[in-house]
């Protein structure tokens, strides 16, 4: 098994490789070869950490991080092919990635002593999510972006760890008390409003987020989070009703009173009133599908340039044209083998604070691929999010590999079925 996984991550790499070639044959005979040395790199650090990963030191997972370099190694080649120019960024910020997942895996020991201090996690949640609000910087029709200097960096993507472990630590602490101290009203049981205080909050800031910063993606992947997190915590079905309730209100309001929701809305329902204007882009992804079919126009054969923001939002529009629905079926059954380890690593662990933080990192990375996969496609609002590893952001790729690191550390020494 182990020699299968180390495997997987030379077949991993090997596809960046293969798709870097093709497109360096394209450019013939202009070839830009500048991305090699960095994907060589990115390709000895890669098989390095998971010959570490092997040896059983940090974790006792050997699959989920193969399936994250399978992720990375196509957004590489694919970032080539739409935007070259930012397809040296990228390997860089896998690196770099890389670089902090074996931090967390190395500190993993301290920051599990840190995950039980709920109330300084949530004020940290809190700080950082409430930063875009006040600071934030519009860019790409989002308010959610800091810009320091010559990096911009998304808050939301490092919001949703501390939400994850705050969530955890709080639900942990006081799912007891959650389930035990209730009142009847109608059909629901609900709790004294202290004790559910902090879920309200967190539901309120994804509103405001959704109104204030015009982030649709991350709003939806936060109360996503806060309602499976407090489902897994608690058991009780009241909590997710009174959050569906809650989130809908706040969605009606909003309808009402602000423009930018009703285009959002109004483009998810009929793209086609406007499909030359707001609804450009929704249009375009639908084509896209269109023109791939089953097996695709073949890689470097399409044209996903006419998406605009193919490289962030509707890279997996890209996938779809050019790599067809066979592409993209095995990167949504990736998603789902990733979320199974996820969730497998959650059902090993021995305390229920680790098992509600592995548990609520697999279903932020599956629920943020569901999303943005869904938004593009039609099947949800378009959203500003990215397709976790994949897409262009140095940010999401971070976070993404911290919450890798994070979940791989409570896998130590645990033994997951399967592997």
């Amino acid at each position: 098994m182990k020699t299968k996984s180390l495997l997987l991550v030379a077949v991993d790499f090997l596809i960046m490789f293969a798709g870097l070639g093709i497109i360096m044959l394209n450019q013939y005979p202009n070839i830009d070869y500048s991305p090699m040395p960095w994907a060589l790199g990115a390709a000895v650090m890669g098989i390095v950490i998971q010959l570490f990963l092997v040896k059983g030191r940090y974790s006792s997972d050997i699959w989920v991080f193969p399936m994250v370099l399978f992720f990375s190694s196509l957004g590489i080649i694919m970032l080539a092919r739409l935007k070259p120019i930012l397809c040296v960024p990228q390997l860089r910020w896998l690196m770099i990635g890389m670089v902090v997942m074996l931090g967390v895996l190395y500190f993993s020991r301290q920051l599990k002593n840190m995950m039980q201090y709920q109330y300084i996690l949530g004020i940290c949640t809190l700080v950082v999510l409430c930063l875009s609000l006040l600071f934030g910087v519009e860019i790409g029709g989002s308010k959610n972006w800091l810009v320091l200097g010559p990096i911009s960096v998304q808050p939301s993507e490092f919001g949703k760890i501390l939400l994850v472990l705050f969530l955890a630590a709080f639900l942990s602490d006081h799912g007891e008390m959650l389930n035990a101290a209730k009142r009847k009203f109608l059909f629901l049981d609900l709790p004294p409003i202290r004790f559910i205080a902090p879920l309200l909050v967190i539901w309120g800031i994804a509103i405001l987020m959704f109104v204030v910063q015009r982030d649709l993606g991350s709003a939806l992947l936060f109360f996503c989070m806060a309602v499976f997190m407090t489902y897994m915590g608690t058991g009780s079905k009241s909590y997710v009703f009174i959050a569906m309730l809650f989130f809908g209100l706040g969605a009606a309001v909003s309808y009402a009173f602000f423009s930018h929701v009703q285009v959002r809305f109004n483009i998810w329902l009929d793209p086609w009133a406007d499909p030359a204007g707001q609804a450009y882009q929704v249009v375009q992804s639908l084509f896209a599908f269109a023109a791939g079919g089953v097996w695709g126009t073949g890689f470097t054969h399409g044209h996903p340039g006419l998406i605009p923001e193919v490289h962030t939002d509707f890279i997996f529009s890209a996938v779809a044209e050019e790599l067809g629905l066979l592409g993209c079926t095995v990167i949504m059954m990736v998603y789902v083998m990733l979320f199974y380890r996820g969730i497998m690593i959650a059902m090993n662990c021995k305390k229920e604070l680790h098992t509600l933080v592995a548990a609520g990192f697999s279903i932020a990375l599956f629920t943020q691929a569901f999303i943005i996969i869904a938004g593009v496609t039609k099947f949800l609002p378009l959203t500003g999010i990215t397709l976790p590893f994949i897409s262009y952001g140095g940010s999401s790729m971070v976070s993404g590999f911290i919450m890798i690191g994070l979940l791989l550390s409570l896998s130590k020494k645990e033994k997951v079925h399967g592997a």
